[in-house]
């Protein structure tokens, strides 16, 4: 029976199987008011993970039918981000199509926009797939992910200003000087003289999504390590969350992971003054998931 393993004054971590919580009625007080629902599921890979991993049209048609589900929950201008991995064809060093192919269905089938795509390039992945980048030394590593974002509306709520990055060096200097090579570039774009001078607060980021996936919470090794627990094998660093949700959502917002692991997104969420629920079927996740918020 699923069951809320613990709170905050913010969020909630429940354990169960995502089929059975939505058939359980636990989560019928959030119909209709989740602003953001973020999360990565299983991949589909040809060989079994520790956590878990469904393949080919089996894997297509069970992801499908629980996004189906959880637009219910998912208000009419709130998004759903998914990151999903690469597959390779087993056996073989040639990239499979199906987390694309359940990507598609997914937009298809939930009746879904595609506000825009994005691409997480983790610049400490290790080189990958072995067998074809290490020992036969065919193919390069396989360092980037896809994460889609979707909506019921064309225009859900967001907001860039809430992501702005720092100026980069050269347009500090550009800003101070406050003169460039304005006119007609080659690619026949018009640059007016004060198109940049402008001091806004930061500038926007584009949908590469650059970093490391080697830093892990502290606090979550501490806890996980103090109480003999199992760490999760695919830990999010926590930039990855945070960038979404602070671009989609608002402070008292509510955001849902139905695939949250060690629960990097309720971790986030909360620091972020969001509220927030966590579904995950392993309970030793869930117990490793509670060093986060000590």
């Amino acid at each position: 029976m699923p069951q809320i393993m613990y709170s905050t004054n913010l969020g909630n971590a429940i354990h169960g199987e995502i089929e059975e919580l939505q058939k359980s009625g636990i989560l019928e007080k959030y119909l209709g008011q989740v602003d953001l629902i973020f999360t990565s599921p299983p991949f589909p890979l040809n060989r079994k993970k520790a956590y878990g991993n469904k393949e080919n049209d089996e894997y297509l048609n069970w992801l499908t039918g629980i996004f189906q589900e959880l637009m219910k929950f998912l208000k009419p201008t709130g998004s759903l981000v998914i990151e999903i991995g690469n597959a390779w064809n087993k056996g073989e060093p040639t990239i499979s199509t199906l987390p694309l192919k359940t990507l598609i269905k997914i937009q298809e089938e939930c009746e879904l926009k595609l506000c825009q795509t994005f691409i997480w390039s983790n610049t400490a992945r290790l080189p990958s797939p072995a067998q074809w980048v290490t020992v036969k030394r065919i193919r390069v590593k396989d360092s980037y992910t896809n994460i889609w974002w979707m909506s019921k509306s064309s225009e859900p709520n967001a907001n860039n200003r809430n992501i702005l990055k720092e100026y980069s060096s050269s347009m500090k200097k550009l800003l101070q000087s406050q003169k460039y090579n304005s006119g007609i570039r080659p690619s026949e774009h018009h640059i007016n003289p004060t198109s940049f001078l402008k001091a806004n607060e930061g500038s926007i980021p584009g949908n590469v999504i650059s970093g490391p996936n080697t830093t892990i919470n502290s606090a979550y090794k501490k806890h996980c390590k103090d109480n003999g627990l199992k760490m999760h094998p695919a830990t999010m660093p926590e930039y990855l969350p945070e960038f979404f949700i602070k671009f989609l959502t608002e402070e008292g917002d509510l955001v849902l992971d139905p695939f949250a692991g060690s629960n990097t997104t309720g971790a986030v969420a909360e620091r972020l003054n969001r509220r927030w629920i966590a579904i995950e079927t392993e309970l030793e996740y869930i117990e490793g998931s509670k060093g986060r918020f000590m």
